[in-house]
C-alpha cells in the first residue's frame, strides 16, 4: 500500500509539474529561512549557558536612585566582592573584574596587543572557562602573575606546556609570570578574552578602587547550594549604603545568564534587550513558513478539479475518506521533507555568508537536538499545509464528482481569496519594517551629533605618550596632515565617567543628579568642533583653566542658572570650580538615549588621543602620525580607529536586524510572488474559452490582461488596508526604543502598499499577457 501512494504520489507530481515546483521552490524557500533563524536563536539562547553553576551564578548589580530617574549599572565598588564573601556564607565564591580593554604583551621579539581584563583570585571558581594547566586557586594569587588562553601561548610561546613559567612584559615595563593557560573562550560568550590578570594588581595602581564611594569593577558571585537569589538579594540590598555617606546604591542579584538577552532596563525597570530580536525574528520565521503553506494551500484546492474523478474512483471502489486523508496528507509531507533536504544543502552553502552578516560562529552540526527540530518543523509544515487540501478532496461525493457537479462553492473561493490576503499582509508588514528600519539608520548615521566626526582619528594614549601628553600633542600637530590634535578622557560612544558630585548655587540638599564626566586638554574643543553657547572653550592663554568648568546645555538646564558664566560651583565638595563655558548639545550615548548632562575640566587624566586629519590622501597622513607614535612608544602596537566607525558600531544590532529583515521580506515576497504565480496560471487556464470567447468579439490584449489581474489587485489592496494599521504599531514599538527617531510618514505605508501591488501586477500580469495572447481558435476548438 505504501509503494502504491508512492507511486501516485509521483505520478501526480509529474502531471502537475507546475504546482509541484512552486510549492516545492516556496517550501524549500520558507524551510531555509525557518533554518536559518533557528540556528541563529539557538545560538542566542545559549549565550552564557555552559558554565557548570549557571544556576548559581550571578552578577551583582546596582539600582542608583536619582531626583529625575531610577538608574541601573553594572558597576560596582571595586571592594564589593572581597566583603560580600566574608560577610555573608549564602555566597560561596565572589570576584570583582575590570572592564575588557586591549593591552601590551611582548617575549622577546614578538609583540602583540590582546583582549583580557584584571579579575580577582575566585574568577576560575566561578566561570567554567576551563584550565588547560594550573590550579584555579592558585593561578591568580600572585599579583605579578597572568593566566593566558591556548591561543595566546600559541602566539607567544608555540604551546599551553612552553608558556608555564614564562614572563611577559605587560605595557613595556611590568614583569608577569604565566601561571595558568585556559582553554579558548566559546564564542557564545558575553565575554570573550585571551588574558586575566589579578585584580590585585589593579587595586594597587588605582587607589580609588577602594572607596565604597566609587564605582566602576564587576562583580561577580557563585551562591552556595541551597541559597536563595531573592534571599541574598534582600539581605544585600543596602551593603553599600550603609558603607558610604548619602549613598544612593541599592544592590541586587541578576542572574549572570540572563543578562545578555535580558539586559535592558528603564527606569529601574526590566525593559526587555536582545530578546526582542530572538522574538521578532522567530515570529519572522513562523510568517514565511504560514506564507509557504498558504501557497501549498491554495494551489492544491484550486487544483482541486483536477483530482476530483481520481477522489470519486477511489471513493466508489471502496476507499474510505481516512485512507484519502492520508494518501494526501503523505504527500505534502513527502514533498516538506523533499524541501528540507535541499533546504538543508542551502544552509550548508549559504552558512558562511550568513555569519559574516549577523557576525556569528555557527557551524552546522547535524545534532540530535538539530535533527529533531528539522524533522519536527517539517512534519508540521507538511501536516499545516496539506491539512485543508486533504479533508477538503476527501469530503467530495462520488455520485456528484463522477456526474460532473462539483463546483467551487463560495466558502472555497473566499478561505482561497482570505489565504491570499494573509499572505499579503503579512508581505507588506514585513516590507514597511524594512523600510522604516532603514530610514532610522540612515537618520542615526547622518543626524548632527554637535561635533565632527569625519576625518577624526582615535587611540589609546599610553606608555611614553601619556607620559609626554603634551609633548606628543605638540609634535602631532607640526605633522602636514594634521588640522589639530588633543587628548580626551572619554570615548563619545558611551557613558565612561559620571558623577552625582557636582553642587551649584540653588541645589536643593536632597537634590541628585548625574552629570558625564570628561577629562580633557585645551586644545580638545577645536579638535572635535564642540559649538560653544556661551562663554569660552579651554584655551592655553589661560594658565588656570584647571580650575575652570564647561556645561552642556543639558546640564544647564537641570541647575536653572539664569547667567552662569563666571558663576562658582563645587565638585565633591572639594574644588572650587568657575563656569566659563556653556556648550551646544553633542550626542556621547547612542540616540537610543537623550543627550544627558556632562561637564568637561581641563585634566592629564585622559586616556585617549583625538586627531583630526586634512581631507585627502589620510592613509599617508595616517603613517606619519604612526612613525610619530612609534618615535615615541617604541615597541607599542599602534591602533587607530576612526571616530565614525565607533559611532556606527554602536548601531551593529540595527543594521545586522536590518540587513537580515530585508533578505527574510524578500524571501517573503518571493514566496508570496510563487503563490500568486500558481493560482494566477491556473485562473487563466479555467478561463481560457471565456477569454476565447472575449477575443472573438473584440476584447484587446489589455483588456484581458486588466480583467485577469482586477481580482487578485482587489486582494492585495484588502491585504493593505489590514497591513497598514498593524505595521504602523509594530514599528512605533519599534522606535520608542529611540530618542531620536524618524517619523512615521504616511509615504513609508504607501511605499510598501505601491511595491507589493506591482509586485502583484508582474507576477499576475506575466500569466495574464500569456493567456491573453492564446489564438481563440485553439481556446474554442472543444466547443
Amino acid at each position: 500500500m505504501l509503494t502504491h501512494y508512492l507511486k501516485t504520489a509521483f505520478r501526480n507530481f509529474l502531471r502537475h509539474r507546475v504546482s509541484f515546483i512552486i510549492n516545492l521552490v516556496g517550501l524549500t524557500t520558507g524551510l531555509s529561512c525557518a533554518l536559518f533563524i533557528f540556528l541563529w536563536v539557538a545560538d542566542e539562547l545559549s549565550f552564557d549557558k555552559f558554565h557548570e553553576k549557571d544556576d548559581r551564578l550571578f552578577r551583582v548589580m546596582e539600582f542608583q536612585t536619582y531626583s529625575d530617574y531610577l538608574g541601573t549599572t553594572l558597576s560596582t565598588p571595586g571592594i564589593l566582592a572581597e566583603n560580600l564573601k566574608v560577610d555573608y556564607p549564602e555566597i560561596q565564591y565572589a570576584a570583582t573584574t575590570t572592564w575588557i580593554n586591549a593591552n601590551q604583551f611582548s617575549y622577546e621579539d614578538k609583540l602583540f596587543k590582546e583582549d583580557g581584563w584584571h579579575a580577582g583570585e575566585d574568577f576560575f571558581n566561578i566561570f567554567s572557562f576551563p584550565l588547560l594547566i594550573g590550579d584555579p586557586d592558585q593561578v591568580l594569587r600572585d599579583k605579578t602573575s597572568v593566566c593566558i588562553s591556548r591561543d595566546m601561548a600559541l602566539r607567544f610561546f608555540g604551546s599551553p606546556a612552553e608558556a608555564m613559567g614564562k614572563t611577559l612584559r605587560y605595557l613595556q615595563d611590568r614583569p608577569l609570570q604565566v601561571t595558568g593557560v585556559f582553554e579558548n573562550i566559546p564564542a557564545n560568550s558575553t565575554y570573550v578574552f585571551d588574558f586575566v590578570i589579578p585584580f590585585e594588581d589593579y587595586k594597587e595602581r588605582n587607589s580609588w578602587v577602594e572607596s565604597w564611594g566609587n564605582n566602576g569593577p564587576r562583580t561577580f558571585v557563585i551562591l552556595a547550594e541551597g541559597a536563595r537569589s531573592e534571599d541574598v538579594t534582600a539581605k544585600i540590598a543596602t551593603y553599600v549604603a550603609e558603607r558610604s555617606e548619602n549613598s544612593n546604591v541599592e544592590l541586587f542579584l541578576k542572574k549572570y545568564s540572563e543578562s545578555y538577552l535580558y539586559g535592558s532596563y528603564n527606569n529601574g525597570v526590566p525593559d526587555g534587550g536582545r530578546i526582542e530580536y530572538v522574538r521578532l525574528f522567530s515570529a519572522i520565521a513562523i510568517f514565511i513558513l504560514i506564507i509557504a503553506c498558504i501557497n501549498f494551500m491554495n494551489l492544491s484546492t484550486a487544483r482541486a478539479s483536477k483530482r476530483a474523478h481520481e477522489v470519486g474512483v477511489r471513493k466508489a471502489v471502496g476507499a474510505g475518506r481516512k485512507s484519502l486523508i492520508g494518501q494526501y496528507l503523505g504527500e505534502s509531507l513527502l514533498i516538506a521533507f523533499v524541501s528540507l533536504l535541499f533546504s538543508l544543502v542551502i544552509v550548508a552553502l549559504g552558512l558562511d555568508t550568513f555569519n559574516e552578516m549577523t557576525d556569528k560562529s555557527i557551524v552546522l552540526q547535524l545534532s540530535p537536538e538539530l535533527i529533531a527540530a528539522a524533522l519536527f518543523t517539517a512534519a508540521v509544515t507538511g501536516l499545516l499545509a496539506g491539512s485543508y487540501p486533504a479533508f477538503y478532496l476527501s469530503s467530495f461525493r462520488p455520485v456528484a464528482v463522477l456526474k460532473g457537479e462539483i463546483k467551487t462553492s463560495p466558502g472555497e473561493l473566499w478561505a482561497r481569496r482570505g489565504l491570499v490576503v494573509f499572505q499579503f499582509w503579512l508581505t507588506i508588514v514585513l516590507m514597511a519594517g524594512v523600510f522604516v528600519i532603514y530610514k532610522q539608520i540612515q537618520f542615526v548615521f547622518n543626524k548632527n551629533l554637535g561635533y565632527d566626526q569625519e576625518n577624526v582619528v582615535m587611540f589609546e594614549q599610553e606608555g611614553k605618550v601619556d607620559d609626554a601628553r603634551d609633548t606628543f600633542l605638540n609634535e602631532l600637530e607640526r605633522l602636514p596632515g594634521v588640522v589639530s590634535a588633543a587628548a580626551i578622557g572619554h570615548t563619545l560612544t558611551g557613558q565612561n565617567s559620571n558623577t552625582s558630585g557636582l553642587v551649584w548655587p540653588g541645589k536643593g540638599p536632597e537634590e541628585r543628579i548625574l552629570f558625564e564626566n570628561i577629562r580633557v586638554s585645551s586644545d580638545l574643543f577645536e579638535t572635535m568642533g564642540f559649538e560653544m553657547v556661551q562663554g569660552r572653550p579651554f584655551s592655553r592663554e589661560f594658565g588656570a583653566d584647571t580650575a575652570r568648568i564647561i556645561i552642556n546645555e543639558a546640564g544647564l538646564k537641570v541647575m536653572g542658572l539664569e547667567d552662569p558664566i563666571g558663576v562658582h560651583i563645587k565638585l565633591w565638595e572639594e574644588y572650587d570650580m568657575e563656569i566659563v563655558g556653556i556648550v551646544k548639545d553633542f550626542h556621547f550615548q547612542s540616540l537610543h538615549t537623550e543627550v544627558n548632562p556632562a561637564f568637561f575640566t581641563l585634566s592629564d587624566n585622559t586616556w585617549n588621543v583625538a586627531v583630526r586629519l586634512k581631507p585627502g590622501d589620510q592613509g599617508a597622513y595616517l603613517t606619519d602620525v604612526q612613525a610619530l607614535y612609534n618615535q615615541f612608544n617604541p615597541g607599542f602596537v599602534f591602533e587607530p580607529q576612526f571616530l565614525d566607525e565607533d559611532y556606527q558600531a554602536l548601531y551593529a544590532a540595527e543594521q545586522r536586524v536590518g540587513k537580515l529583515s530585508s533578505y527574510f521580506a524578500a524571501f517573503a515576497i518571493l514566496i508570496s510572488c510563487l503563490g500568486l504565480f500558481g493560482l494566477a496560471a491556473f485562473t487563466a487556464e479555467r478561463r481560457l474559452k471565456e477569454i476565447g470567447i472575449r477575443k472573438v468579439l473584440g476584447a484587446t490584449v489589455t483588456n484581458i490582461v486588466v480583467m485577469l489581474s482586477a481580482d487578485f489587485t482587489k486582494l492585495v489592496l484588502v491585504a493593505t488596508v489590514f497591513a497598514i494599521p498593524m505595521a504602523y504599531y509594530l514599528l512605533n514599538l519599534w522606535l520608542e526604543d529611540f530618542k531620536y527617531r524618524i517619523a512615521l510618514d504616511w509615504w513609508i505605508f504607501g511605499g510598501a502598499a505601491v511595491v507589493a501591488l506591482l509586485i502583484a501586477w508582474v507576477t499576475v500580469g506575466s500569466q495574464a499577457f500569456r493567456a491573453a495572447q492564446t489564438n481563440p481558435a485553439r481556446c474554442l476548438k472543444d466547443e
